[in-house]
């Protein structure tokens, strides 16, 4: 501001003597003053720059100063929740004694730490939630058999493994209502005739009517807590998830819906990757519309109670089997399994293709071929023959 003040009053004033008569002019302005005036507007804008550059470096001070006092909080607040002083605090395990502790269905790994730390299972929550991002783990829920002051990865390994979860029903895609049955009496400790009286008795009240009394096909896959309910309880709450998923996914009702569970639970027993249920569901269509047989195995396989892989020719060749689809034109009677989403999806909406055949070639990788004539499909025939040879 100074040097402003003396620029205006040397360039813009004309100075008096004492008797009021102008000054005698100023020596004309020199070179070296010039560069002098240079010299102060540049000090100037360099003041101005260093005035910037401290106020944002003041500003990304307090920023940083923000976060690490947020990150403290964070800390102290786990430390609270762990009874601890640090949120990585952890036992040495193994552990002592036992702990039974249950994992309910929608918790997160913050609400199941802090119940784990409350159980005296775990030392803290940071600890805990730690192991699970390091082991990108999966909590399933169930009733678990632990210790007292265990490790927190060891908590881990076993709360992500839900063969060690009890009281917790987990249905599968593609299982078929006896499997489901069995493991449920397994779980909820309840007799298989409790279940078998229900679903053998038409279903009344849990089953919608297009299922037309018979429970395969309506069991969502998910899982499912059996502890303290009844077998209808269960069942009820199975088949409520199934309409509920159907009704997500857009399928039709009546009796269209009960027949696009028959095609998914064919395409679900026949392949066992997503990409190939679009295209199964089209054969199933195309002969279908054809007028052709479908001679699905996995349909016999079925109404034997038995493994496609264990089918002989007379089994093949009895047409007293309505769920014999090479003798018996068009859809089983029932569904054949509980399918899963991928494979419903398929059969709201098949591939497009004038696919007739298929054949899975490789049975270690699955992969699968489909043609659309019957020279084609000897050929993959041959191959699948030619692999299983090679295999054994």
């Amino acid at each position: 501001m100074a040097d402003e003040f003396e620029e205006f009053f040397s360039e813009g004033t004309q100075w008096v003597n004492g008797t009021g008569t102008p000054a005698p002019e100023p020596a004309p302005e020199t070179a070296q003053s010039r560069r002098e005036l240079r010299r102060r507007r540049e000090r100037r804008r360099r003041n101005g720059m260093m005035k910037i550059v401290a106020v944002v470096a003041t500003v990304a001070i307090v920023a940083v100063g923000a976060v690490f006092a947020y990150r403290a909080i964070l800390s102290w607040r786990e430390a609270r929740l762990s009874g601890g002083v640090s949120d990585v605090q952890d036992y040495a395990g193994p552990g002592s004694g036992e702990a039974v502790f249950t994992v309910e269905s929608g918790q997160g790994a913050q609400e199941i730490g802090e119940n784990l730390v409350d159980a005296g299972i775990v030392k803290s929550v940071g600890a805990f939630t730690s192991a699970v991002t390091a082991a990108d783990a999966t909590l399933y829920p169930g009733t678990y058999t632990l210790k007292l002051q265990m490790r927190s990865v060891d908590v881990v390994k076993i709360l992500s493994d839900p063969s060690q979860a009890g009281g917790f029903l987990e249905v599968r895609p593609g299982e078929r209502l006896s499997d489901v049955i069995a493991a449920a009496v397994q779980v909820s400790g309840l007799a298989e005739d409790e279940f078998t009286a229900i679903t053998s008795g038409g279903g009344s009240g849990i089953l919608p009517a297009e299922a037309g009394g018979s429970f395969e096909g309506w069991l969502e896959p998910g899982t499912y807590d059996v502890q303290n309910r009844t077998a209808e309880e269960i069942l009820r709450q199975m088949v409520d998830a199934r309409i509920a998923k159907l009704d997500e996914l857009g399928a039709p009702s009546g009796d269209e819906r009960e027949r696009i569970l028959k095609i998914a639970s064919i395409a679900e027993a026949e392949v066992n990757r997503d990409d190939y249920y679009g295209k199964v569901a089209r054969v199933i269509e195309n002969r279908l519309t054809q007028g052709m047989n479908l001679g699905m195995d996995t349909s016999l396989a079925y109404g034997l109670g038995t493994t496609a892989a264990k089918i002989t020719d007379a089994d093949i060749a009895d047409a007293s089997n309505p769920y014999n689809l090479h003798q018996n034109p068009g859809l089983p009677p029932t569904p054949i399994s509980n399918p899963g989403d991928s494979a419903i999806k398929a059969a709201i909406s098949p591939e497009e293709g004038d696919w007739m055949y298929f054949v899975t070639v490789d049975l270690e990788t699955g992969e699968t071929k489909f043609v659309a004539t019957e020279d084609e499909f000897w050929q993959i025939r041959d191959e699948y023959k030619n692999n299983n040879e090679n295999a054994n």
